[in-house]
């Protein structure tokens, strides 16, 4: 796919630093670091269940008896599958341990038609923000937003692996600094995918015009997993990034759907 024409101004590397601490993601100063770890060296291909207790690149084998096809996505309550949007045909979702936990579990669900029934994908372990979930995010809060949010656009440092999302690459998306467990984060923004948080939808990953206003936070990305929590983002081994970016398709109207159980079940 050809690289997205961007609708800021050129950035440059002097102000890479700069977008970085603006994204929920990003690396920050001395007292606020969190992010996630080296896919590079993360084991396992995009299929698996977690490990219990294990790390979260850590994958194994998923569960048999899945792949029959569902009236319904599981593990959601009815005010959750309203916000999920008659069209879509791709739903990510992402159930985390706890309202305050910073671990959960991911799984890709698709149908062929709207009003048809899901099919499941494998489960993969992921991290989210580093203080768990909040209905109401806020910048600097430190927790992921929950709710239902199309995908619409990606980008990397990394060369486009073949995704039908418009790709913007470029020298922005490095990822300098430490996570909170004192892991490196370079690699994370390798590749990305935005999550329609605050932020306006066809518009490469970089762009951080808030809708809501800078207060409600944004820069919530899909991304690379560094072995460690993240400022509000969901990370993902970078085999799994890569099969994400291969496999939503803008014509499925892809969604995904994040949140701690309870909040997810409501």
């Amino acid at each position: 796919m050809k690289r997205r024409n961007r609708s800021l101004a050129p950035l440059t590397a002097l102000l890479t630093a700069t977008v970085l601490l603006a994204t929920g993601c990003g690396a920050t100063g001395p007292t606020s670091h969190a992010h996630t770890g080296p896919g590079a060296s993360a084991p396992g291909e995009p299929g698996g269940t977690a490990v219990p207790g294990g790390s979260a690149g850590k994958v194994v084998p998923g569960p048999q008896g899945r792949s029959g096809p569902l009236l319904r996505l599981p593990g959601l309550g009815p005010a959750t599958l309203r916000e999920v949007p008659a069209d879509a045909r791709q739903a990510l979702v992402v159930t985390g341990a706890g309202r305050d936990e910073n671990r959960g579990t991911a799984v890709l669900y698709e149908r062929e038609r709207p009003g048809g029934a899901w099919r499941p994908g494998p489960t993969w372990p992921v991290h989210n923000a580093v203080r768990g979930w909040t209905d109401r995010h806020v910048q600097g809060d430190l927790r992921s937003p929950v709710g239902v949010f199309t995908l619409t656009d990606a980008g990397g440092l990394l060369p486009d692996p073949g995704t039908r999302l418009p790709y913007d690459r470029g020298p922005e998306f490095t990822a300098p600094g430490t996570g909170v467990e004192g892991e490196p984060l370079a690699g994370a923004f390798d590749y990305v995918i935005a999550i329609n948080y605050n932020r306006t939808p066809g518009t490469t990953p970089l762009d951080w015009t808030r809708p809501l206003g800078e207060s409600r936070g944004g820069g919530i990305w899909l991304h690379v997993d560094h072995d460690g929590p993240t400022q509000g983002c969901v990370s993902f081994t970078r085999p799994v990034m890569k099969h994400l970016l291969r496999t939503l398709d803008p014509a499925k109207k892809p969604v995904v759907v994040m949140g701690d159980k309870a909040s997810l079940r409501r």
